[in-house]
């Protein structure tokens, strides 16, 4: 295809064949002059326009200013440095911030707040060459693995529309899985860029804590659970987008152990000869959905054929006490965030301007003590200690990554009546300790290898031991290659089980 092209758009035109790329092969478009930036992005906007009322992945476009943006650069001599010229990028409506666009992290309590500087995340997006198109839906303050939020109305899954995507990045996986941008903005507390990499087809990487910056608005967020990164449809788009992001800002109260060589060199590495713990059992011993389990099946066997060593084995220290101090981060990290904004915002929300399960965690939450929050922390700090010596003796632990496939819409919200309800069932989906690699700062990937029956996206989830991003890497693209996975909703080669 070349910027002579003059195909209609639409699903037969120019912007219909580029969402079949991902976002390195986009930016070599630009850097080989067939396309400029301005028709990548116009074509973008097209599949944004066409796509979004059905699925509501886009909450706040910023079309104008990103012809703008993509006009300048068509402009600009050294554009052809940038690693992803001209690709058309979306940012998540929670934590990361675009200067004079709304920002609401999806609260009606923030329906009017605008943002007054970008992020340096967003900031070192836009040095890659990225060109922002907009925000995407995210649940109140992300609170749940769904993206349901009573602002904006619930985002549907690409694969089936009665779905949910997940969460909390779902707004970010539904534009990347239907083809409105290659790649997205995303982060993760306790699994939002892997449940929904599941629950929609895509590859989800969750950083070393600290690998990204937070600032300026944050440094270590949650005793550092908190990452953000990217959801993407390939392995070497998540490498390479690190590699343009990844690094601490000045005043940041720790940086991620240093990587050996740039993450992209390690797509398509030798892995060499890995031993992987595998497990079907939930964190509280109980088996996970039978697709979940045959999605598990599936991986070891593959992995297995890829000449790896595979042991079943269980994480070790996942105990209820855990289980107890998780949540009291959790309620105790809803107060922070309700009262940040309180002191950010100069006023208190008032009852309807909350949903009703961010008002009962926020009531626990004002309930715990520092001395609690700290026993808390030193809880899990010490499940931390005994990940790190069970990984010594294996490089990954692989599990599902949800229990369940995608919820139906509607399942996953909270009443009046019930407001806990989100909170029940949104657990019961995501069963394996996806959490740990939060709690332990270490990273994890979610990859797309099976479907279900019903053609449903299943993940496998891999953890790696701290800093240690390049092993997941170089076995992902081997799988990649060894198991090629769809790059939009509905396309590509059947997985193994998906025919049965």
């Amino acid at each position: 295809m070349t910027a002579t092209d003059t195909a209609p758009a639409g699903p037969a035109g120019p912007a219909w064949e580029v969402a079949a790329l991902d976002a390195t092969a986009q930016a070599e478009l630009v850097r080989g002059g067939e396309v400029s930036a301005t028709e990548l992005v116009t074509w973008a906007i097209e599949r944004i326009e066409r796509l979004n009322p059905r699925l509501n992945a886009v909450i706040t476009p910023t079309f104008d200013a990103a012809l703008r943006a993509a006009a300048a650069a068509d402009r600009a001599a050294e554009w052809d440095r940038a690693p992803f010229a001209g690709v058309p990028f979306l940012v998540k409506d929670l934590v990361a911030e675009t200067a004079g666009e709304r920002f609401t992290e999806g609260s009606r309590f923030l329906r009017d707040n605008r943002s007054g500087h970008d992020s340096e995340l967003v900031r070192r997006h836009r040095r890659a060459g990225l060109v922002i198109l907009g925000k995407t839906n995210t649940p109140e303050f992300g609170m749940v693995p769904a993206c349901e939020p009573l602002l904006f109305g619930p985002t549907r899954n690409p694969w089936d529309t009665d779905r949910s995507t997940s969460g909390s990045s779902g707004g970010s996986a539904a534009a990347v899985s239907s083809g409105m941008v290659p790649c997205a903005h995303a982060n993760d507390l306790g699994g939002s860029i892997r449940f929904p990499a599941s629950a929609c087809g895509l590859f989800g990487l969750k950083p070393t804590r600290a690998r990204n910056p937070l600032g300026p608005e944050y440094g270590d967020a949650v005793s550092g659970w908190a990452v953000e990164h990217v959801l993407t449809r390939s392995v070497r788009d998540s490498a390479a987008l690190l590699d343009a992001t990844s690094g601490p800002m000045p005043g940041d109260p720790y940086p991620a152990p240093a990587r050996h060589r740039p993450f992209a060199a390690e797509v398509g590495a030798d892995p060499g000869r890995l031993r992987i713990a595998y497990s079907p059992r939930t964190a509280d011993g109980s088996p996970g959905h039978p697709d979940c389990l045959a999605a598990l099946e599936d991986a070891v066997r593959l992995c297995g054929a890829l000449g790896h060593d595979l042991v079943e084995a269980d994480l070790p220290g996942t105990t209820p006490r855990v289980g107890e101090a998780i949540g009291t981060v959790f309620m105790a990290a809803t107060a922070w965030i309700v009262h940040y904004w309180i002191r950010r915002t100069g006023r208190v929300p008032s009852r309807d301007e909350l949903e009703p399960l961010t008002r009962a965690y926020l009531e626990r939450g004002e309930q715990v003590s520092a001395a609690d929050y700290l026993l808390a922390v030193e809880e899990l700090q010490r499940l931390a200690r005994g990940v790190a010596g069970f990984l010594a003796d294996v490089d990954l632990w692989l599990t599902p990554t949800m229990s369940t496939p995608p919820a139906l819409l509607g399942e996953i919200t909270s009443t009046e009546d019930d407001p806990l309800r989100a909170a029940r069932t949104g657990g019961a989906t995501i069963g394996y300790p996806a959490v740990v690699a939060n709690l332990t700062g270490n990273p994890a990937m979610s990859v797309p290898l099976s479907r279900n029956t019903a053609g449903l996206p299943i993940g496998v989830h891999f953890l790696a031991r701290y800093g240690d991003e390049a092993t997941l890497l170089r076995l992902a693209a081997q799988l990649e290659s060894a198991c090629p996975w769809p790059l939009t909703a509905g396309g590509g080669p059947p997985s193994p089980r998906s025919a049965r």
